[in-house]
């Protein structure tokens, strides 16, 4: 895996969100030892495949993340970590950790596929601090504001349905 595991940035992930006026999902990240978010733009049904698992409604049928969960458990594996580990021409790249019998396999995948299974898991999301440096934000008067942000959040995802992440907006980012 590219980059040293003490140079990894904790990342927690903050939820869903859908981009104005393009209608695109993002899922945002932020980092839990400072103020940067990470924005990824990702599709409409891995927005829907996290946001689900974030609120913990369980679907009546295994969606694919799921299914991921249910064969890396079958075969006696544990999902370590989640690494975002670059953003090059506008699209992030993420790397999958897993544990195999004392093995670390290191799987190349989507960000919004490795995080959409680490909300299943408890699986921890970090980011390498070039990618933070490159593609982190800050958001004015975060601290003043980050509860009501959370709670419009939450709003939100209450009232979104599936049809709210189906826009048609092609997936840019992931």
């Amino acid at each position: 895996m590219p980059g040293d595991k003490e140079a990894l940035i904790a990342m927690e992930v903050v939820g869903v969100r859908v981009e104005l006026p393009s209608n695109q999902p993002i899922v945002l990240l932020r980092e839990s030892e400072g103020p940067r978010y990470l924005p990824i733009w990702i599709g409409g049904s891995e927005a829907t495949a996290i946001a689900t698992a974030l609120e913990g409604v369980v679907p009546p049928r295994p969606l694919t993340h799921d299914l991921m969960r249910s064969v890396i458990d079958a075969l006696g594996a544990l999902a370590v970590r989640v690494v975002i580990t670059e953003m090059r021409d506008s699209v992030f790249y993420a790397d999958l950790s897993l544990d195999i019998s004392g093995r670390e396999v290191h799987v190349s995948s989507r960000p919004s596929d490795a995080i959409a299974l680490a909300v299943r898991t408890g699986t921890p999301v970090f980011a390498l601090p070039a990618v933070l440096d490159d593609a982190g934000v800050l958001f004015e008067e975060e601290s003043e504001n980050e509860e009501e942000e959370v709670a419009r959040f939450r709003e939100f995802l209450e009232e979104a349905t599936v049809e709210d992440f189906l826009g048609g907006a092609p997936e840019t980012g992931d």
